[in-house]
């Protein structure tokens, strides 16, 4: 009776694989000194496929549903072990299963900012992260560049290869979206195409699928986010030189009460508001009228034909002033600075 015990456990009469482990993307069937029975059944289930590896050469793959194993079934592997009419004893060969479903929720992102190039602003710094989903889509692929005969091969043995991957072609994704550098972040959607689309085919290298790529935030420069402020701001005020000068005011205003406790206290806080929004009065007044030709205000004897030199000048060293201040940035001021240059010419 040992005997015959010993003798049935030396052959497998049915072969598969119940995922008992979350993550598994690859497992090889441990049949240790046991061989393959003749017509043994192979059972592959739903989101499974098994591939027979004979001798280091990758022969039959086999999809879902339950197999027979005999020389019609296996041909491939029939051809390698030079079977030339139906074998009636067992045999020896590796048996992998690999995972066919999505592996979700694969976390992505930059672990330090990454310098890339943007058409406005030369150099600059990103941050991003997001998630992905990965799904094997070439066992023979995988098994031989990645996998190979590992008794088991996890999402986990990836992660640091994938997100490497991801990363590198950021600055490509970037590149290719066509999206401006501050616009990244109100357009994800579209940055996550473009990034997905740039870095899929060195996941199908792999033999692996990317899917479902979601980028969940950008985060810009601090220097880059101001300017975006600044651009929601003047997006609110229109092109009105008024208003203009009135909102780089009002956005001065809690430096200059930060900047209170010293000489004068509460009357030189007082003294130096007063002198900025008055500044702010005289700047959209001689602005407004500079850009518009010199325009009288309504009511005036008759119309001004336009700025004087020295008036332009002084508007000019006023301008200067504010930007000295960090009330204009220096794009502003270079703009607004050309405009009464042509006043001269």
């Amino acid at each position: 009776m040992a005997l015959m015990d010993f003798i049935k456990k030396q052959f497998v009469d049915v072969i598969e694989w119940t995922e008992s482990t979350d993550g598994v993307l690859a497992w090889r069937y441990p049949f240790q000194d046991r061989e393959i029975q003749n017509g043994a059944q192979l059972v592959v289930r739903e989101s499974q496929v098994a591939l027979f590896v004979n001798e280091g050469k990758v022969a039959d793959l086999f999809g879902p549903g339950t197999h027979t194993l005999t020389t019609q079934t296996l041909p491939v592997l029939t051809n390698l072990k030079n079977w030339d009419k139906l074998f009636d004893s067992p045999f020896k060969s590796d048996v992998y299963f690999f995972s066919t479903r999505q592996q979700l929720d694969l976390r992505w992102g930059t672990s330090q900012p990454i310098t890339l190039r943007d058409k406005d602003f030369g150099a600059v710094r990103l941050r991003a992260f997001g998630n992905y989903g990965v799904r094997l889509k070439d066992p023979r692929r995988f098994h031989t560049e990645v996998s190979g005969t590992r008794e088991t091969y996890s999402v986990v043995d990836l992660d640091g290869q994938l997100r490497g991957v991801l990363l590198q072609h950021l600055s490509d994704a970037v590149a290719q979206s066509g999206i401006p550098f501050l616009d990244l972040a109100a357009n994800q959607v579209e940055f996550a195409k473009a990034l997905q689309t740039a870095t899929a085919p060195a996941f199908e290298a792999l033999g692996l699928s990317l899917e479902g790529l979601t980028v969940q935030n950008v985060s810009l420069p601090e220097d880059l986010q101001k300017v975006l402020d600044q651009k929601i701001g003047m997006g609110m005020v229109g092109n009105d030189m008024g208003k203009f000068v009135q909102y780089q005011t009002a956005q001065a205003l809690p430096t200059i009460a930060a900047q209170g406790g010293g000489e004068g206290g509460v009357a030189g806080d007082a003294a130096a508001l007063g002198a900025g929004l008055a500044m702010g009065q005289v700047m959209a007044q001689t602005l407004q009228q500079g850009l518009q030709g010199g325009l009288a205000p309504t009511g005036a004897a008759a119309p001004v034909t336009g700025l004087q030199p020295d008036e332009i000048m002084n508007t000019i060293e006023k301008l200067a002033d504010l930007k000295a201040r960090g009330i204009l940035t220096d794009e502003e001021f270079s703009a607004k600075k050309a405009e009464l240059l042509k006043k001269l010419v």
